[in-house]
């Protein structure tokens, strides 16, 4: 099965409400995406495909390249399809491999059992081919297969990706609530950030929406902080073709930028592992870190983003003392941000009323199972001018 350079479906997975983010991540790298839904992108290409996808991509979660698709009624029919396949062309006998699956079907009461079908047929086909049995379990750093199975319909991939690519591998330190980097990249992109502009993040905890700003400004990828997918472990890869892509980006990627990303908060335990991570990150040296409440943020006299992350009140503090936190942030960017777009990225609503300001744009997102909303405030130096009459970046 020559699946490096035979083209088939690919399905490139993300969080809800992230697909219009990775649509434009998916067409700015040269591809034209099929189908656009809810948790992901659809389009046509071959493995070899799928390495640059998964060096590339920042808001993705997995890149799968379909197998198979197959009427299967029941656990019976869907072992008897997938036997069929050609595992030992694509699983060596003397590796390892793992099964996930999503699947909705009355005869599966749990997808445990129908990945436990999945392992028997590869299994059994590679044993009757080869005389010997692969091993598999739960692990996703080796061989990864993934079933999808709704109601009759099955299509079986190889998962390319293995460890999600919704984490960006350099976040050693979570700290308190951190918010996934996937989810992080996709609401700079949702305020249309130059790049070029003055980024402020007030209450930065882990630093992971300043550290994705400084990536995104120096247009360096998650790839270049990971050395292991999927799909290195598929017959037939070519270590040469990721390296080659793994250096295109390290080439592109710029090492400085003329502007200023400052992130601060008043815990300087938040603030030490922020700045451990932007160093794993290698992007240290371009954001100003400090230890101060929020109103004390340094925020120089030029147009840019600022951007709050507070707590919800779900889990985290007291709910009458948030009202009061994001009554402050409203005044701080009445105050002190003219001239700037101010966003705050909250899953509730009753709290973001406090705010005080009126928002002209509020985008939908998910963090985790939560509702949320990324506020968006237009913060006019004076009367309400003509985009063309505001401050410009430097």
């Amino acid at each position: 099965m020559q699946v490096f350079h035979n083209e088939s479906k690919i399905i490139i997975t993300c969080n809800k409400r992230l697909s219009g983010y990775l649509q434009q991540e998916v067409e700015a790298l040269g591809y034209t995406p099929t189908r656009v839904f809810p948790t992901g992108v659809e389009l046509k290409g071959t493995v070899t495909d799928t390495i640059a996808l998964n060096l590339n991509l920042r808001c993705a979660s997995q890149v799968l390249y379909l197998i198979k698709s197959f009427k299967a009624a029941d656990p019976k029919e869907l072992y008897d399809e997938l036997v069929t396949v050609e595992w030992e062309k694509l699983i060596d006998f003397s590796g390892y491999f793992s099964v996930t699956s999503n699947v909705n079907n009355e005869h599966i009461l749990t997808p445990l059992f129908a990945n436990v079908k999945v392992k028997d047929a590869i299994v059994d086909r590679i044993k009757e081919v080869k005389g010997v049995r692969p091993n598999s379990g739960s692990e996703a750093n080796k061989t990864l297969v993934h079933l999808y199975w709704q109601d009759d319909e099955a299509d079986i991939f190889m998962d390319t990706s293995g460890e999600t690519l919704a984490k960006h591998s350099y976040r050693k330190i979570p700290g308190k609530a951190p918010m996934l980097e996937a989810l992080a990249t996709s609401t700079i992109m949702a305020t249309n950030w130059d790049r070029k502009s003055t980024f402020i993040n007030p209450m930065c905890g882990s630093g992971t929406l300043a550290i994705e700003a400084a990536l995104l400004a120096t247009d360096k990828h998650p790839g270049l902080f990971r050395m292991n997918y999927g799909f290195m472990h598929i017959m037939g890869y070519d270590e040469n073709v990721f390296f080659v892509e793994r250096r295109k980006l390290k080439d592109k990627a710029k090492k400085e930028t003329g502007f200023k990303i400052i992130a601060t908060d008043i815990s300087e335990d938040a603030i030490d592992i922020a700045q451990k991570n932007a160093k794993t990150a290698g992007v240290e040296h371009l954001i100003d870190f400090a230890v101060c409440d929020f109103e004390d943020t340094d925020v120089p006299e030029d147009a840019g983003v600022v951007m709050f992350n507070p707590e919800y009140g779900e889990r985290l503090g007291v709910h009458s003392k948030l009202e009061i936190t994001y009554k402050r942030m409203g005044d701080f960017l009445k105050k002190k941000c003219l001239g700037y777009r101010g966003y705050v990225f909250t899953g509730n609503p009753d709290l973001a009323k406090k705010i005080g300001l009126r928002p002209s744009r509020r985008i939908e997102f998910y963090n985790g199972k939560l509702d949320c909303r990324l506020f968006e405030y237009e913060l006019y130096d004076g009367s309400k001018r003509d985009p063309s009459e505001r401050p410009q970046p430097k």
